[in-house]
């Protein structure tokens, strides 16, 4: 079956279908699943995409994705993004507002952006608007054209968006007396951590589950680093605020007393913080405090990352994660008791619920798209590049997208078959 071609069914003996992993056969019509037939057995009028005991599972929705295109597309771009994202078994990615030249804070700025996008994605693409001082005028504007929600850092606007059923994402940090950078010798990454103490997360958040629970905004708390705030959190949801909370592949994978003197490729912020806390995070998830994973992708070109003199209070902080998000987070939550209907719920069905794409992303049932990752969950790899150094059990040897063949065995489609999707005002409204 060539690349870029539509593909009516899918057979295996390893569909996850709920809870369960079963035999079944998936058949496609008009970019849609249409039907899942228990017996693999019966003849279908069509041909069939047999993949033996590959599993095959709805697609990863990754909602925290920095594209940055248009203006520092030499950092990332719709192209290259998405490339990686099909490679990885993502099949929708939501971008992030405020990275890219202009930033997605006004309805023109958000006109350049689509049009920047059109025809460059290999995978379905929605995007974030963001709140800056000064836009909130634009924001209703911004959600009748079609964002999924809007991106800020610690900005009270939520009478602007009371009764619209959108929802706010918070970059929770908040500036409190630091000497660390000052004293510290900038290569070790302990100074750098000591410069972005958890109580910066514990009161930005605590700001928000006041204003959440005040104005009954949906509030969403972005790349959570910190264990400690977890019962702020839990007691404001308690009290009826409306609140989620994201963790990312990189504070799993990785703890601060792994990091090199000078290793600024591992420069993020919020930091990577130190195992007991990963422990935390990974307890959380179990859980169900943390309600999704998402890899907050956030490339730059090398020479911003300040390699070279290793100094953390310099480089640009970011990390990127998209293609091997499945992987990374298989390899360490199977060894935890996680089972893949974990890994759907977490990575795939609760960020479309967050975006607003629940309707049509992140499950595997007849009406929805066609998104499927098929993969090796036992197979192994090594990821080398740029230093990072993980052996890694999950292999992804297929992604569809609403039915058409992005990305098998290490090779693309020929043209970008992604689309821009655009959330429907009224669906905000729900």
């Amino acid at each position: 079956m060539e690349l870029g071609s539509t593909v009516s069914a899918v057979r295996s003996q390893r569909v996850l279908l709920g809870d369960e992993i079963r035999p079944a056969v998936i058949l496609i019509k008009d970019g849609k699943i249409h039907q899942i037939l228990s017996d693999i057995s019966v003849d279908v009028p069509c041909e069939v995409l047999d993949v033996a005991d590959s599993v095959v599972m709805p697609g990863i929705v990754d909602s925290h994705v920095h594209v940055n295109e248009p203006g520092r597309t030499s950092w990332e771009g719709f192209w290259t993004a998405t490339r990686a994202a099909a490679a990885g078994g993502v099949t929708t990615i939501v971008d992030m507002p405020l990275n890219s030249i202009p930033p997605t804070t006004t309805l023109s700025n958000f006109r350049d952006k689509m049009q920047e996008a059109t025809g460059k994605c290999f995978v379905d693409t929605a995007f974030w608007g963001g709140v800056i001082p000064g836009n909130q005028l634009e924001l209703r504007p911004l959600m009748e054209a079609g964002v999924a929600g809007f991106k800020c850092f610690l900005i009270h606007t939520m009478q602007q968006l009371q009764g619209t059923g959108s929802v706010l994402l918070f970059h929770a940090e908040r500036d409190v007396q630091q000497t660390a950078e000052e004293d510290g010798d900038p290569s070790q990454y302990s100074t750098f951590l000591q410069s972005r103490p958890d109580v910066m997360e514990t009161e930005a958040i605590r700001t928000v589950t006041e204003l959440c629970l005040e104005f009954q905004v949906r509030c969403h708390i972005v790349h959570l680093s910190s264990a400690e705030p977890l019962k702020l959190i839990q007691a404001a949801r308690q009290a009826g605020a409306p609140l989620t909370v994201e963790t990312t592949h990189h504070y799993l994978s990785l703890c601060a007393e792994n990091i090199p003197a000078g290793a600024t490729q591992f420069k993020c912020c919020p930091p990577i913080r130190g195992s007991a806390n990963q422990e935390q995070l990974w307890s959380a998830l179990k859980a169900g405090q943390i309600d999704m994973v998402v890899s907050d992708h956030s490339p730059c070109t090398p020479d911003l990352k300040k390699l070279e003199r290793g100094d953390f209070t310099e480089a640009w902080g970011g990390i990127s994660s998209l293609q091997f998000g499945l992987p990374l987070f298989w390899s360490s939550a199977s060894k935890r008791g996680f089972q893949l209907s974990d890994v759907v719920r977490l990575l795939s069905r609760n960020t479309a619920q967050l975006s607003r794409l629940d309707n049509q992303k992140g499950s595997l049932a007849p009406g929805y798209d066609a998104d499927l990752v098929i993969w090796d969950p036992e197979r192994e790899f090594e990821i080398k590049e740029g230093g990072i150094h993980h052996k890694n059990k999950g292999v992804v040897c297929a992604t569809l997208v609403r039915g058409q063949l992005v990305y098998r065995e290490g090779c693309f489609c020929p043209e970008p078959l992604g689309k821009l999707l655009l959330v429907p005002p009224e669906r905000s409204q729900k």
